[in-house]
């Protein structure tokens, strides 16, 4: 089944707007750490960091995410400090050399603050404003974009927590609860992208099963962003390292893509945008129906 996809207008503190809708938006993702999942992305060296950035704008990101705390599975948290050390110089080199909508993965209001000071247009909030309680009021006051994922626990203790009742139920009523709370707290509900968290908190079967949900997610009126880059649920179908899941991504964001994303969130730019590209040219076929 191919689901339609709505249309919004993000507002960025910039002024500008991100417009969601029209087709699928790649988001390029900047790890600046030494530990994530996937080797290949970690970009420790601001220019090193930012050669990649200019590199995935060429091959036609429309976001860059820029994350300085590696947050897979069992993984341990740093210092904000050593956070915002990694984060902020990349940021603010980054900001005054592109245009592009600049998106800091933190969970930490502190970070957050620091990062919107120097230029950053969205925070992707891995734990939807639960990890750090001082989030809601942050974006409440100062107005970003804002991801609001859904998860369990925080990343040491995520995949001890991935057994549900009712899984969609689950997540949708996550997403009701922590929507209202930050709108209470002065959050637009225009400047809210929800995630369903691919791999936080969820089983291997549950991440698969989310993915052909999206459209029931989407009847909280709100965009969606959706993150699989080679991640380890993609290991259910071949038993392979992150190094060999391209194909595997290729596959779950074109299914994204027809169940109505409005962002994905992506290692491999160049690849992934030529991947949802067709996903996208087969779902505008399949909503006129069968011409044949």
């Amino acid at each position: 089944m191919v689901e339609s996809r709505g249309l919004f207008q993000v507002k960025l503190p910039s002024g500008n707007f991100l417009s969601l809708g029209q087709r699928p938006l790649i988001m390029g993702i900047l790890n600046l750490t030494p530990d994530s999942f996937y080797e290949a992305s970690r970009l420790l060296n601001p220019r090193k960091a930012l050669e990649r950035a200019h590199k995935m704008v060429e091959e036609g990101a429309d976001i860059l995410d820029l994350g300085a705390e590696s947050t897979r599975p069992f993984s341990q948290a740093v210092s904000p400090e050593e956070e915002k050390s990694r984060l902020l110089p990349v940021l603010r080199l980054l900001r005054k050399e592109t245009s592009l909508p600049l998106s800091v993965d933190t969970y930490r209001a502190e970070t957050a603050k620091a990062a919107l000071g120097e230029g950053a247009d969205i925070i992707n909030d891995i734990g939807g404003g639960t990890l750090d309680p001082d989030m809601v009021s942050l974006v409440g006051r100062l107005s970003p974009a804002y991801i609001l994922m859904h998860t369990r626990g925080d990343p040491s203790t995520m995949q001890k927590e991935t057994v549900y009742g009712d899984l969609l139920g689950e997540v949708v009523h996550y997403f009701q609860e922590r929507v209202e709370t930050f709108v209470q707290a002065g959050t637009l509900r225009e400047q809210i992208i929800l995630d369903p968290g691919i791999c936080f908190g969820k089983s291997k079967e549950d991440n698969y099963r989310l993915l052909w949900a999206l459209p029931r997610m989407a009847s909280l009126n709100l965009p969606l962003l959706v993150g699989v880059s080679r991640k380890s649920f993609l290991t259910l179908a071949a038993d392979l390292p992150p190094e060999e899941r391209l194909e595997g991504t290729a596959v779950a964001l074109a299914v994204s893509v027809f169940q109505g994303a409005h962002i994905l969130r992506v290692h491999d730019v160049k690849a992934m945008k030529r991947a949802v590209d067709t996903a996208e040219l087969f779902r505008r076929f399949g909503l006129e129906g069968n011409p044949c």
